[in-house]
């Protein structure tokens, strides 16, 4: 989401709800073939209590009409809508979207629950604001059996009226579609696609797809595991490039799970070629290593960080992605080693920009139960970047329980341009009535929700940020753990 207008349509799409539960949960063969059932984490970022409606909309081409129902929520408070639970979607099933009205700026993260025991990642995207739909949407990865991943995405009409919709995938270096289709959208409609059902990607494929349309739409992207390594993760699309793109995690074998990062470059431009420097500095805003790369018009190239000439092994970082020619946008993924953490893997997008506030609508933390029996509790941790021309000031993260009361302050010192810093609620200072105990088990203690705000100080700052939500994955490996990022969303 970019700005934030006092009336907020978040537009969302769905996989699975409510009527195609399955009886009970069980094993899948690969993070592929898992159903997943939608829950939407909402988030006031208001001044008052928020007036809210929800309209769901079956799939394009589906039967039945658009179910409509209102909420209300606190300022500054967090609420999750589980669309297999709520008693209103009782007659609402299979794939679908949504948008969400508010008389109070509102923000929503769509978190995905595995209906399986052995998918454990929870697929993390972003809604969209009434002002981030775009007549041109660019999905800058797409995959079909290729690193044993394939990729499924929906397109949804963000527009007042119908729109006619074309659809282009891409090879890697190629600047002519392989595949190409045309369907129209009704308003907040959506359309489903799975790369690994599209023959004429042939068997496998390694791309992107380009999306463009008579009116306003928004793309959102599930991206799997063939095997049985059983990652997941989700991203969004994107509608404008830029010359700079920033991403607040880069990663070579960090941590005890060996964490890396790697980041898939699209092209936007139709015609013009774009050449690439990939900068990565370290938490001292020192730079490391740089990754060159020219994309043709269209196509994608990806640099995995690990294979920047001169970084470090057990990198933590921040990366910097320039271009000339053309204007480009960004994935930043994450992957741990096959033999400590064979399912984590993460999605989030490059950020062409930054805000002086952000809001994060989902954010839990659990100190003593972080395991998989039987707590299935979750951590949040946040990446900070400075992307602005100065220094960011006193950076404030603020935590919030699901009523909008604060929990916590963790204050972190003003940062350099390029520079990032780590929160999460453990590292909070309690706020006046809340203890230490609150922000150990923080968005589980007196109900299930938690959000946070993240603040520079300085005049015209500008900042981004990744959340991380992490779960543990074994009950004796500490480091086995599955996580999804994603990005904080600016509200001023």
């Amino acid at each position: 989401m970019r700005g934030l207008p006092k009336l907020v349509a978040a537009i969302v799409a769905m996989l699975i709800a409510s009527s195609s539960l399955p009886t009970s949960v069980s094993a899948q063969s690969s993070a592929y073939n898992t159903n997943f059932i939608t829950s939407i984490t909402y988030q006031n970022v208001g001044t008052a209590t928020a007036n809210i409606t929800f309209t769901f909309y079956p799939s394009s081409g589906g039967s039945g009409s658009p179910i409509t129902f209102s909420r209300t929520l606190p300022a500054n408070a967090g609420a999750s809508l589980n669309v297999g639970t709520t008693n209103e979607l009782s007659a609402f099933s299979g794939q679908g979207s949504a948008v969400i009205s508010s008389d109070q700026p509102i923000v929503a993260t769509v978190v995905q629950l595995p209906q399986s025991s052995t998918v454990r990642n929870r697929p993390l995207s972003n809604g969209f604001g009434s002002n981030d739909g775009g007549n041109n949407v660019l999905i800058a990865t797409v995959l079909k059996n290729t690193f044993n991943q394939t990729t499924k995405f929906s397109i949804q009409n963000a527009d007042t009226n119908s729109v006619n919709v074309t659809l282009q995938f891409f090879p890697v270096g190629s600047a002519t579609p392989i595949h190409s289709e045309t369907f129209s959208l009704q308003t907040g409609t959506a359309r489903f696609f799975d790369a690994g059902t599209i023959g004429a990607l042939g068997s496998s494929f390694n791309g992107s797809a380009t999306i463009q349309a008579t009116g306003k739409v928004v793309a959102t992207a599930i991206e799997a595991t063939t095997d049985s390594s059983y990652k997941v993760s989700a991203f969004e699309g994107v509608t404008q490039g830029a010359n700079t793109i920033y991403m607040p995690s880069a990663l070579c074998n960090f941590g005890a799970n060996q964490q890396r990062t790697a980041y898939a470059v699209q092209n936007t431009s139709t015609t013009n070629s774009a050449s690439v420097t990939v900068t990565y500095k370290d938490l001292n805003n020192n730079t490391v290593a740089t990754q060159t790369a020219t994309i043709p018009a269209n196509s994608k190239s990806s640099f995995q960080t690990c294979s920047a000439s001169g970084i470090p092994n057990g990198f933590n970082g921040s990366a910097v992605i320039t271009s000339t020619g053309a204007n480009i946008v960004a994935i930043g993924k994450v992957a741990a080693a096959s033999t400590v953490a064979p399912a984590f893997g993460t999605a989030f997008i490059g950020a062409t920009s930054g805000s002086s506030k952000l809001a994060a609508p989902y954010v839990r933390w659990t100190q003593s139960r972080f395991d998989i029996n039987p707590g299935f509790r979750q951590r949040a941790n946040i990446a900070i970047q400075n992307v602005g021309s100065g220094p960011s000031g006193t950076i404030t993260v603020r935590y919030y329980d699901l009523n909008g009361v604060l929990v916590g302050t963790h204050t972190l010192s003003s940062i350099n341009p390029g520079q990032k810093v780590n929160s999460n609620a453990i590292s909070a200072t309690p706020a006046s009535g809340k203890t230490t105990a609150d922000l150990a088990e923080f968005g589980y203690i007196g109900g299930f929700g938690g959000s946070a705000t993240i603040e520079c100080a300085n005049s015209g700052c500008q900042i981004v940020a990744v959340i991380r939500i992490s779960s543990a994955n074994s009950s004796t490996v500490a480091a086995n753990v599955v996580a999804e990022d994603y990005n904080a969303i600016p509200i001023n």
